[in-house]
């Protein structure tokens, strides 16, 4: 089948390989991305899938917690350049409505909400886009909710309290002493933000995600010309480290490097005096997601080619 320069351009932005490489894994795999990203894995070409694109949103992330520590809320406004984050306008416009977050569901009732003088948000938006001149976004925004227990939050390269490029919330499901959760509970938030989880624990896991890892490593095994009872012990203790890797509750905690999250928990539960459940995390990283505009690949090749 014929391969198209953006698939080839697409497939190196992943993995990081030569364009040959790229165009004889798209090649070998029919032109399927993903399967083309694990060949090259299983090749040794690749370690890891790395995002298509990069991100080019500026703004900010804001969090917000309720006064009894039980919700939070994480809420993501971007503009074109990194100036209007420093702008004093966008940074009390995009805290408060991470605090109007706390009271709806969902982005678009965010933007309905209620925000002054008889305005909505994304009225006020509008007015703040012609005021500072910049074109800015309402992206996204999520809550977390305990029964009982608390809500913690960390937020990186702080602006100002509860302004930043990455936001993280914990919630932590206990009856136990607040103070004590929401200490374990930032602790947890600050391992978060610069360990990057993908999953809370084991059973959280996506099947489709586990599957593709486990094939990986077979291929990979099976180049390796060992005899099968060995292949199996090799990919079962691959899969434990993989779920170490991207499992919160399994991963070392980032503070004292030893300790797996889950014991952390274990440990707080004594000196909080009530079992704690994890229940759920978000991190929100600024701009996650969102591609650069890029000149088309084919453009680029004939500026090198050019000179």
């Amino acid at each position: 089948m014929s391969i198209t320069a953006s698939q080839v351009k697409e497939l190196r932005e992943k993995t990081g390989v030569g364009m040959m490489d790229a165009k004889k894994a798209l090649v070998e795999n029919g032109g399927d991305m993903d399967a083309s990203v694990d060949w090259l894995r299983a090749k040794g070409m690749a370690k890891a899938a790395k995002k298509a694109g990069r991100t080019a949103a500026e703004g900010l992330v804001a969090i917000a917690t309720s006064e009894n520590g039980t919700s939070g809320t994480v809420v993501e406004i971007n503009a074109e350049t990194d100036f209007v984050a420093r702008n004093e306008k966008f940074q009390d416009f995009t805290k408060k409505i991470a605090s109007l977050a706390l009271d709806v569901d969902g982005v678009e009732s965010l933007a309905a909400a209620d925000y002054a003088g008889g305005k909505n948000v994304a009225d006020t938006l509008t007015d703040l886009i012609a005021t500072i001149g910049e074109n800015m976004q309402l992206r996204r925004m999520d809550k977390l909710t305990v029964s009982n227990g608390y809500v913690a939050s960390y937020v990186h390269n702080a602006l100002q309290a509860g302004l930043g490029s990455i936001g993280v919330l914990v919630a932590l499901e206990s009856e136990g002493n607040q103070d004590v959760l929401a200490t374990v509970g930032k602790q947890i938030a600050m391992h978060v933000a610069a360990a990057n989880p993908m999953f809370l624990d084991t059973d959280s896991v996506d099947p489709e995600v586990a599957a593709r890892e486990k094939q990986v490593l077979m291929d990979q095994a099976a180049e390796s010309g060992k005899p099968q009872e060995i292949i199996e012990k090799m990919i079962e203790g691959r899969m434990r480290k993989y779920f170490e890797e991207i499992c919160l509750v399994e991963q070392v905690f980032v503070i004292d490097g030893e300790t797996k999250i889950k014991d952390v928990i274990k440990a707080a539960e004594k000196e909080a005096g009530a079992s704690i459940k994890l229940a759920g995390f978000l991190r929100y990283v600024l701009g996650d997601g969102i591609e650069k505009e890029e000149e088309d690949f084919a453009a680029e090749v004939a500026k090198t080619v050019n000179g």
